[in-house]
Order: C-alpha cells, then structure tokens, then sequence
C-alpha cells in the first residue's frame, strides 16, 4: 500500500463527527452499487451468490440477471469535511431479510430510499418502516433506463410529502453517488435549522450533530 492510499483510507485525526446514514430500498435496486461507488475505503459487503433454491422465496421479477444478494448489509465511509465521517450502511432487499432493518435503524441519522421505477412498489415496504422510525429521508431514482416518469408521478406513487427531496442518480457513477449523499446531508442541515427555530430540546440536540453540507 503506498502513501497516497494510506492517507486517503486513514481517518484525519480531527474527525470526530460520526455519522450513520442508512441506504435502503426493494431487491436490486442499487444499494451495493452505490455504497461502493462513493466509498472511500473498501466497503464490507456480505453478497452471496443467489442460487435456484432462492427462487422458491425471493421475487426476481425485474431483477432476473441479477446473480449475488446482500444477506446482512454493505458498509462504506466517506469524508464529509475535517470533523464529519458518514458511515454508510446498506440494507438488504428480499423481504426475508427485513426483520435486520429495524437494528440498522437504530442510531440512524437519514436515509437514502434508492427506488427503481420500472418497481415503485417496491419502495413502499422502506418508506413506511423509515417515518414508522421518524427516520428523515430522501428519495433516488436510479437510472435503470425504464420507462420515464414525472416528478409528480413518482411522488404521487410512494405518496411522498413535499417536504421530501427527489432526486435522479446512477448508482454506478461515483460522483452521482455523492450528489445524493450531498442532497441528504442539506435536507438534515434544513431539517436541523428548523428544529432549532422551533426549540425542541430532543431535536435541537440531534440538530448539533448535523454539518454544514459540503460542495
């Protein structure tokens, strides 16, 4: 390992805001794609090769070439500023894996409901179980060249509030990746300045662990 990789995988002895961001939505959607895309370390995953026994529970409707499943969660890391590190956890898709997302929730500060709208249906299951948790979120539609919807459309199909930010991503592309993260990390930093007008002392003490977005 050379110099460069060692300073760039080490955490900068000033960080010392840690912050768990969960990736989540339906079965193949993108969610190891795209924490590894954006990672700057190289992201723990726990994929599985599927197998013909698998089809007996898992729906591949839509995902038929689809050969490897996360079985826990992917992990990667990427450094916001000097002080803030957010910690990225993705979470599994098949429906027989879900009873892991509520402890992945646990200590979460936002989320990312990576959605494809060839499937929006399968996008529910993550959107109720995030506002059941008062989890904040944002919502991105990775580019699987499906047909085209409009905003309006999308939102109206996960029944999203307006207050909920929409993106378009490819999961594939790093800095698209990292859009979304920016995009989530400004809807906390909004959701933070407004719990603070309010003065909610719960909120206004989650408020303070939340940066400044960074370009």
């Amino acid at each position: 390992m050379d110099s460069a990789t060692s300073d760039r995988d080490a955490l900068r002895p000033t960080a010392d805001n840690g912050l768990k961001i969960v990736v989540v939505g339906g079965f193949g959607v993108g969610k190891t794609t795209l924490v590894r895309s954006v990672s700057e370390i190289r992201p723990l995953n726990t994929e599985e090769t599927m197998t013909r026994a698998g089809e007996e529970v898992d729906d591949l409707d839509g995902v038929h070439s689809k050969t490897a499943t996360t079985v826990a969660f992917d992990f990667g890391r990427i450094t916001l500023d000097a002080r803030s590190v957010l910690y990225l956890f993705g979470a599994p898709g098949q429906e027989r894996f879900w009873f892991l997302w509520d402890r992945l929730f646990s200590g979460t500060l936002g989320a990312v409901v990576l959605v494809d709208t060839r499937r929006l249906a399968d996008s529910w299951y993550a959107i109720d179980r995030l506002e059941h948790h008062g989890t904040p979120f944002i919502v991105a539609c990775n580019d699987f060249g499906g047909p085209l919807h409009t905003e309006e459309q999308i939102r109206k199909a996960l029944d999203l509030s307006p207050d909920v930010p929409l993106v378009e991503c490819d999961a594939r592309d790093r800095s698209s990746s990292k859009y979304v993260l920016i995009t989530l990390v400004e809807h906390l930093h909004a959701l933070s300045a407004r719990a603070r007008s309010a003065g909610s002392p719960a909120d206004t003490a989650a408020a303070a662990r939340t940066p400044e977005p960074t370009p």
